[in-house]
């Protein structure tokens, strides 16, 4: 047992992370939520502007003290152009941005891959970018509305003082936020970047993942008593509720273990849920347990990061692009995410209720499945790349010491095979004997 506490992931000793709800987790996939709550929280920062504004006014004039109006009047006129210059310009900048956004996703969809443009829409200061400007847009707006037309500091009512000011700090958040935005725009234009994003986020479903049972895994609980089917829109099944599903299972006194797999393609008439242990609890307490979309999401798919740095390595190998560094630099990832799940039990994710009891059971891809995705296909387009061998070569040989011995036989599987794709892609001896010999930079 104390093979198990050597070599963990990189979340090892430390508590782990509450996963956010898939609400929560779906709304940071979205692009319209941060500008919209902006544009609607600078409305009410309007009102709150605006009356403090009036009672500025107010205060004046029970004092008499019409000169103070008289310049505030002045000053105000500046403030209106000012404002008016503001409106414009936002628009502008909005339209920049926007296209920025536009050319770097086309960008990085064609030369990376295009699941990749899902870190342009979670990118939180490309979001933030989007809502202070549309929010200052807004604002000078609704500011422009508060000017009064008469002359007479005397009739006066209003003078947007307070939000002008407010406008002026709006506009200067802006402009910070978009130096910002380009800079974390141009790093994602980076492949480096991006690969280091995507591994920043594999980890992560790593650190939040539940363990598995030991003992206590699905092969214990025995034949389901009853089948929950999917009744839902035909998708993938991006994630579901943990945590209503153990609340649900406890109070019914069963045990329940999903059919599919995260990231599986369902249709409506499958099963979705095994029961075990009593009937299968009503409908409606398992409405909305289950989130289908048209694509995967890392929010509980393990497999996703290391799919999506595979299709990077094997758009790098293509024909078209011949980019093996690239490759390689995937492969570095593909290696550092094996090495942490190298000791790690896998097949399934197990959830306990309070008082400790198995209620929900998650499968999830086991060793021999994530060696195969991270290496099979990789290992098929570079078999002619030296440089590229000779890196699989390096990084078969560090999990073949950090694996424990029954998981070594997959490795052991791919080295061979691609011993053998060298030997039949490369006739002559040397050429043969320089792409076998492992090297960490495939060519240093």
């Amino acid at each position: 047992m104390s093979d198990w506490l050597v070599t963990q992931s990189p979340a090892a000793g430390r508590r782990r992370p509450r996963a956010l709800s898939p609400f929560r987790e779906h709304l940071r996939d979205t692009f319209w939520f941060a500008p919209t709550v902006a544009m609607v929280g600078v409305f009410f920062v309007w009102v709150a502007a605006e009356a403090l504004d009036a009672a500025i006014v107010d205060a004046l004039r029970e004092e008499g003290d019409y000169a103070s109006l008289e310049e505030l009047l002045r000053f105000s006129e500046d403030t209106k152009t000012v404002v008016n210059a503001v409106g414009s310009a936002m628009m502008t900048f909005i339209g920049v941005v926007f296209s920025i956004s536009l050319v770097a996703v086309q960008m990085a969809s064609g030369q990376f891959t295009p699941r990749v443009v899902r870190l342009f829409v979670r990118s939180r200061i490309t979001k933030a970018t989007f809502a202070v400007f549309l929010a200052t847009f807004v604002l000078s707006l609704l500011v422009l509305t508060s000017f009064d037309t008469t002359d007479d500091p005397r009739k006066v009512t209003t003078l947007p003082l307070v939000q002008s000011v407010l406008t002026l700090c709006m506009v200067a958040l802006s402009l910070l936020l978009f130096v910002l935005y380009v800079n974390g725009t141009l790093r994602l234009m980076r492949i480096s970047h991006v690969i280091a994003r995507i591994a920043t986020e594999s980890f992560r479903m790593v650190a939040s993942m539940a363990p598995s049972a030991g003992g206590e895994d699905a092969s214990r609980l025995g034949e389901p008593t009853a089948w929950v089917a999917y009744d839902g829109r035909a998708g993938v099944l991006r994630d579901v509720h943990i945590a209503r599903l153990v609340r649900v299972a406890r109070r019914h006194g069963v045990v329940l273990r999903l059919v599919p797999r995260i990231g599986d393609f369902v249709v409506p008439g499958t099963p979705l849920l095994a029961v075990h242990g009593g009937a299968a609890p009503p409908a409606g307490a398992l409405r909305r347990t289950a989130s289908v979309g048209v694509e995967r999401t890392y929010h509980q798919d393990l497999g996703f990061g290391l799919r999506q740095l595979c299709d990077i390595a094997l758009r790098a190998l293509s024909p078209a692009v011949n980019d093996p560094t690239t490759a390689v630099q995937a492969l570095d990832r593909i290696v550092q995410f094996l090495a942490a799940l190298s000791r790690r039990r896998l097949d399934e994710s197990v959830h306990r209720d309070r008082a400790g009891a198995v209620r929900l059971v998650l499968p999830v891809p086991g060793w021999n499945e994530l060696v195969d995705l991270g290496f099979t296909e990789v290992r098929g387009c570079g078999a002619d790349s030296p440089q590229v061998t000779r890196r699989l070569l390096a990084g078969l040989d560090d999990l073949l010491l950090l694996a424990l011995p029954d998981r070594r036989e997959p490795l052991l599987r791919h080295r061979e095979l691609l011993r053998q794709a060298v030997e039949a892609s490369a006739p002559n001896a040397p050429d043969r004997e320089f792409a076998l010999r492992p090297d960490r930079q495939g060519i240093s």
